[in-house]
Parts: C-alpha cells; sequence; structure tokens
C-alpha cells in the first residue's frame, strides 16, 4: 500500500479521494490555487501545498507545478480526479519518469482512448457495435462531403482530441459540409489544441448509455453495468441513474462481455467508462471512451456495493480484481439508484454563479448521499466548473429512489447562490421522465412543457 497520496484535483472529487485514503490508511496531500486555499480538501488533507493562482492553466494545469509539490512531500502517487489532467497521457508520463505511480491507465492506452478515431477501430475489432462512420481524421471539407455521401445525412462532425460538445457539429445536408465542418475544426484547434475531426452517422434522439469497467495490470477486465446519462444540456450531464430502464440483462451481459474482451486486448487498467448512443430501437453504439473516474461514479458505487475510488488505488498499488471486487453477476446489480448535479448556475438560464454561499444544509436520511466540498460562508470561485455538489439516492426500485430524490431536494438548502436545485426538482415531477421517456433532447421539451405550463397559468 502507498504511504502518501497526492491529489491532483480540487472540490468534492479531491475531498472523495482523500475519504478513500482515509478509510486505507493512506496519507494525503492536497494542491490548491490562491482561490482555494481555504477549501475542504486542504481543510481534510494531512498537507497542502499552494501550487499558483486561481486560473487553472497557472495552478491545477500546471504540470511542473504538480509534479514540485508530490516531490516536496516525497510521496508515493497521484490521482488525478475526473477533468484536469486526468486524461493527459503526457501527465501520466512525466509521473512515471519521476517516479511516482499515476493511479490510472498507462499513458499509451490514455493516448490510444484519447484519439477517438482509433478507439473507434479498436471497439470494432472486438465486434463492439459503433455508428457508422469515417475510417479515420477527415482532411478537408471535400472529403468530409465524400464521407457523408456514403453515410448518409444527418451527419456529426467531432473533435478527436476532446469532448464536452466543443469540436462538434451536426451536418444535415450537402449545402452545409463546408461551412460546418471548417467551424467545428476551428473550435476544435482552439480548444484542444487539435483541430483533426472525424465523422459518423448523427441519430436524433439518442439515450447515452455509458458502461462502468475496471482492469486489473494482469488483463483482467470487469465490467459493472452501465448507467444512463441521457438528461443533459449543452452535452453536459444533468442528471443520471443505475440501471438504465432500457438495457436488459441479456444486453448488458453481451456487450459486458464484449468490452472486457476488447479493453484487456489493449491492455486497459484501473477505472474507465465506456460511452454508447442507443438508438430509437434499442441498439447500442459505441461513441468513446473516459480513461478516469466519472463524476457520476457513486450511482454504480450504489447498485453494486463497490468503492470505486478505493478499488483504483488498490489497483495501483498491484492488487488483482479478484481481490478487490467480490465476483458480481452482470445481471446481479441490486436496486435503483439517481445522482443530481447541483451546480451553482441559474437553475434555466445556466449562467455561473459565482459568491459566498450564505447558508448550507444537506439532506440525510436512508438511502441518501452528498459528495460535496461547499459549506456555509464557504465561497464558490468564478475560474471552475460550477458544480458544487452531488446529491445521490439509492431505492429498491427507481420509483423509490426518485421519491427518496424528491424529498431530498427539498430538505437540501442552499442561500447565496443561485444552484440547479429548483430545476431538478420540476424534472422529477415531470411526467414523461416518471416514465421513463427520456432522450439526450429531453431537456428541450421538458422546457417547452414548462413554458406551455406558464402560459396556460398566466391565461387564467
Amino acid at each position: 500500500m502507498f504511504n502518501k497520496i497526492l491529489i491532483a484535483n480540487r472540490g468534492e472529487i479531491a475531498l472523495r479521494v482523500i475519504c478513500a485514503c482515509k478509510e486505507l490508511g493512506v496519507k494525503t496531500v492536497a494542491v490548491y490555487s490562491d482561490a482555494d486555499r481555504n477549501s475542504l480538501h486542504v481543510r481534510f488533507a494531512d498537507e497542502a501545498v499552494c501550487i499558483g493562482p486561481p486560473r487553472s492553466s497557472e495552478s491545477y494545469l500546471n504540470i511542473p507545478a504538480v509534479i514540485s509539490a508530490a516531490e516536496i512531500t516525497n510521496v508515493d502517487a497521484i490521482h488525478p480526479g475526473y477533468g484536469l489532467l486526468s486524461e493527459n497521457a503526457n501527465f501520466a508520463e512525466v509521473c512515471e519518469t519521476s517516479g511516482l505511480k499515476f493511479i490510472g491507465p498507462p499513458p499509451e492506452v490514455i493516448r490510444l482512448m484519447g484519439e477517438k478515431e482509433k478507439a473507434r477501430q479498436a471497439m470494432q475489432k472486438a465486434q463492439v457495435p459503433i455508428l457508422p462512420g469515417s475510417d479515420g481524421v477527415i482532411s478537408s471539407a471535400e472529403e468530409a462531403r465524400e464521407w457523408a455521401q456514403t453515410i448518409g445525412y444527418p451527419v456529426i462532425v467531432k473533435a478527436s482530441a476532446g469532448g464536452g460538445g466543443r469540436g462538434m457539429r451536426v451536418i444535415r445536408s450537402e449545402d452545409e459540409v463546408e461551412k460546418f465542418f471548417n467551424a467545428a475544426q476551428s473550435e476544435a484547434a482552439a480548444a484542444f489544441g487539435n483541430g483533426n475531426l472525424y465523422m459518423e452517422k448523427f441519430i436524433e434522439q439518442p439515450r447515452h448509455i455509458e458502461f462502468q469497467v475496471v482492469g486489473d495490470n494482469y488483463g483482467k477486465v470487469t465490467s459493472l453495468g452501465e448507467r444512463e446519462c441521457s438528461i443533459q444540456r449543452r452535452h453536459q450531464k444533468l442528471l443520471e441513474e443505475a440501471p438504465s430502464t432500457r438495457v436488459t440483462d441479456e444486453m448488458r451481459q453481451q456487450i459486458g462481455r464484449k468490452l472486457e474482451s476488447c479493453l484487456s486486448e489493449i491492455g486497459y487498467v484501473n477505472a474507465g467508462t465506456v460511452e454508447f448512443l442507443m438508438d430509437e430501437d434499442g441498439s447500442l453504439h459505441f461513441i468513446e471512451m473516459n480513461t478516469r473516474i466519472q463524476v457520476e461514479h457513486p450511482v454504480t458505487e450504489m447498485v453494486t456495493g463497490i468503492d470505486l475510488v478505493k478499488t483504483q488505488i488498490l489497483i495501483a498499488t498491484g492488487a488483482k480484481i479478484s481481490e478487490v471486487i467480490p465476483r458480481i453477476e452482470r445481471t446481479g446489480l441490486r436496486g435503483h439508484a439517481m445522482e443530481c448535479r447541483i451546480n451553482a448556475e441559474h437553475p434555466e438560464k445556466f449562467t455561473p454563479s459565482a459568491g459566498k454561499i450564505k447558508t448550507f444544509h444537506i439532506p440525510g436520511g436512508l438511502g441518501v448521499r452528498v459528495d460535496t466540498a461547499a459549506y456555509a460562508e464557504g465561497v464558490i470561485p468564478p475560474y471552475y466548473d460550477s458544480l458544487i455538489a452531488k446529491l445521490i439516492t439509492f431505492g429498491k426500485d427507481r420509483e423509490e429512489a426518485i421519491s427518496r430524490m424528491k424529498r431530498a431536494l427539498e430538505m437540501f438548502i442552499v442561500e447565496g447562490i443561485y444552484t440547479t436545485i429548483p430545476l431538478h426538482r420540476q424534472i422529477l415531477e415531470d411526467e414523461e421522465f416518471k416514465a421513463g421517456n427520456i432522450d439526450t433532447k429531453f431537456m428541450e421539451r421538458f422546457f417547452a412543457r414548462l413554458q406551455e405550463k406558464r402560459a396556460r397559468e398566466a391565461a387564467l
């Protein structure tokens, strides 16, 4: 076991890793920017090192500063959390050359799965279903036009090196190809320093389904079932649940076996998430892989009983999956879990809401979990992601998970800033949501229904 781990992150995920380390008896080092000097991850770590000014590029993304903090505190390993440097293959390489264990996949695997067209090829080889698309990077608008004619409109071009909706455009006709291809290429180059694009068939109303996997250093990869992540706005997830109401036991086993085979062959190690789109007929199609722990990992923890962050750390020490994860049948997921992301944003405009929290009361009770680093009188700085808490509920079935989420949201009090709590309360009352009729366009229809309702009420 490691003696000391540095957490190269901030906020609730840094605190989540600290909790796992405390349970394993491992000392921790927090790194922080000037803006996070009074953060809880700084308070609860055994040691803390300031690595720069507020902006991420000068602190949390500053690789020399992070490595220097690791060296002066004499740590054995670095946990990157999610976001920031977590999928940076160069950072993983620097950790290795500095004699530090990177708690994640090997650099070459991060690089392979980060180049999305290569990841598609690896999955296709293992007979994991993928969307029809280009064989690799598309170099020009003319080549994009040829591929679009082959695949059939509508198509979508995506940044090969990134995600989060940047470098992505839907093309519905030949007239739009040049304009949207060039726009996506410019956006990808600006966001990721890499303007490479590839193309896929565009599904109009897909569900977003992702599978949690864990691999060890001995070629063993295990699939831990799926999460439903279809409720999104601007390609960012708002609410997740597990299991999906549309994934059958047979599908879960079939996809799980193929993922285990594919990822074992490429040497995948540690936690990762494989993302799929489900089309209208219920078929799954691979889109990309995230080579890190996900924001929504708690819903998988709730339905499997497995601590994924502790598992990450144990696997990094050289433990086998069979030693850290009890055998779970893929059809043996228990109950239903749901997560609402509580963001410091206006609940409908989605504009950021930085500032001081005046009141902060979190709910509790059976089947309720809150992952957060926020607190009363704490300040939400304007420099980082708006996520301030994750509210997770667990029930014997989806109905009970929803019922617990409703009462937990009602008892979650945050004053001083705007949050998305009111929005989540409205979503949970929506009849389409309760019926499980969701896809990635759900929020567009939801807001349309909300406006119609308000117009009717105003007319009375």
